[in-house]
């Protein structure tokens, strides 16, 4: 199994770069492999980092204009050059079985509710989970439920959007997941 992680190029708050460490850390001795955007840098280099020293695959998939602003993460399991940003989330798509969003900025915000959004139009039915470190991602929650009471979201797609603390509740998420009918269907 291989979870797609969406996180900052940022390192965040002390509480932030532990958080994830801990959660890649947990993912790699449960045999779980990392997929992520490629970068040594911020908590994306955090999880990477913490995942290779735990003995855990890692693949990174990054565009190349990164790769030549030498942003590429030096020692992956498995580093793919993709050309564009667009690409560099197919793959991913295509290699992870579940999604899930550390605390990060407006690339993980596009890469979290492109994933998510894939799913509801029924073009995969992998999880999508927010891991809510220090409850970093409660505002977007509180929106969110603002979205499904104003009659703009199903509240099914937003029970199915996984909210977890640690790597154990993402795994028990993923394992137990049915992911709701596709959105849009011909009547």
């Amino acid at each position: 199994m291989r979870i797609a992680v969406f996180t900052g190029s940022q390192a965040g708050p002390p509480s932030h770069q532990h958080a994830a460490a801990t959660f890649a850390e947990s993912l790699a001795r449960a045999g779980v492999g990392i997929v992520y955007g490629g970068g040594h840098v911020g908590l994306m280099g955090t999880v990477a980092d913490a995942a290779l020293a735990a003995g855990g695959e890692v693949v990174g998939v990054i565009p190349q204009h990164l790769v030549d602003d030498e942003l590429a993460h030096p020692g992956l399991s498995d580093l793919r050059v993709v050309q564009t940003m667009h690409e560099r989330k197919a793959a991913m798509a295509d290699l992870a079985d579940a999604f899930v969003a550390l605390p990060g900025a407006a690339g993980t915000l596009e890469e979290l509710f492109e994933a998510w959004t894939w799913g509801m139009l029924g073009l995969h039915a992998k999880p999508t989970l927010l891991l809510d470190v220090d409850g970093f991602w409660q505002p977007m929650l509180t929106q969110l439920r603002r979205m499904v009471d104003d009659g703009y979201l199903d509240g099914r797609r937003l029970d199915a959007l996984g909210v977890v603390h640690t790597a154990d509740a993402l795994l028990e998420f993923v394992a137990a997941y049915r992911h709701p009918e596709r959105k849009w269907t011909k009547a």
